[in-house]
């Protein structure tokens, strides 16, 4: 019956950390397109050597 709680509870973990990383990455695409709008000149050119 313990190994089935444990099982449980890092189940739920899992679960929320993966919610968790899917919001970061929410966030970081919602910045990277909203920097890209502003951005005149094209992506990357804000940023000298990064990926153009």
């Amino acid at each position: 019956m313990m190994i089935l709680m444990l099982a449980a509870a890092m189940t739920i973990a899992m679960l929320i950390a993966t919610v968790f990383g899917l919001h970061q990455e929410a966030q970081y695409v919602k910045q990277t397109v909203k920097r890209d709008r502003m951005n005149r000149f094209g992506p990357g050119f804000d940023r000298p050597n990064s990926y153009r």
